[in-house]
């Protein structure tokens, strides 16, 4: 772990040297980056406006600015209030995935995080390593029809996740990704942690299935039906029974 943490004129950054070895508050605006790119999607896959694709291939980041959702967020856009540091939103999420990515856990790998206060209040950024060619699973399923071993192993990856303890607060079918190998990755993991085992198992589930019939309701087209939602329960309990 090569973490660094650098004050600011008004706040601080945390980054991993490794990765980046020069940082600074313009790293994190698109204007920062000789190329930046607005992420969007289909089916509100896009976020809030928030996520970017900068620097240029071989290794592009993800730099995403917090923001707020819900009802909340039409009233607070993406301030939060200021009770130090290591309390602040992406440095809890910096550290989460270094942690989770240095233990092979498909996550990925943190960059730099920062945060700005303004009194007792702040606005944060993170800067994540691109992960190539992954897309959302309610992309994944407009342009496929997963078979039940799919499935399966989607519930499967769930668990792996599950059984390290790995709370997601926000799980759901744009922050499950599925790679060129079919493999499954998580992003975003504002306000996760790691806890032990209890009923935040099953409600992280329930969150994925209302998102699942959300998207589906926007487009009935999409390949998921009830069996599909069972088969990923049978791949979530096969990999706990042998786990």
């Amino acid at each position: 772990m090569t973490e660094t943490v650098e004050k600011t004129r008004n706040g601080a950054i945390l980054y991993d040297k490794a990765i980046i070895n020069q940082i600074s508050d313009e790293r994190f605006t698109p204007q920062g980056w000789l190329h930046a790119e607005l992420l969007t999607g289909s089916l509100r896959s896009g976020g809030r406006g928030n996520t970017m694709f900068v620097g240029n291939i071989p290794r592009q980041f993800v730099l995403r600015h917090y923001m707020r959702g819900g009802l909340l967020g039409k009233l607070i856009k993406d301030t939060y209030i200021f009770s130090g540091a290591d309390k602040t939103r992406p440095f809890l999420e910096w550290r989460l995935l270094d942690k989770l990515a240095s233990n092979n856990m498909r996550v990925p790998r943190p960059a730099a995080a920062r945060y700005v206060q303004r009194g007792t209040f702040y606005t944060a950024d993170l800067i994540t390593v691109r992960v190539p060619g992954i897309v959302p699973l309610s992309k994944y399923i407009e342009d496929n029809n997963p078979d039940e071993a799919f499935w399966q192993s989607v519930g499967a990856a769930i668990q792996e996740f599950h059984a390290t303890g790995v709370y997601h607060a926000d799980m759901n079918a744009y922050n499950v990704q599925v790679d060129n190998d079919g493999m499954i990755w998580m992003l975003d993991f504002d306000k996760g942690e790691l806890r032990r085992p209890g009923t935040w198992q099953q409600k992280t589930l329930s969150r994925l299935h209302r998102s699942l019939h959300k998207i589906v309701g926007l487009n009935p087209r999409l390949n998921f039906r009830a069996a599909n939602w069972e088969q990923l329960l049978e791949g979530y309990f096969n990999a706990s029974r042998s786990a």
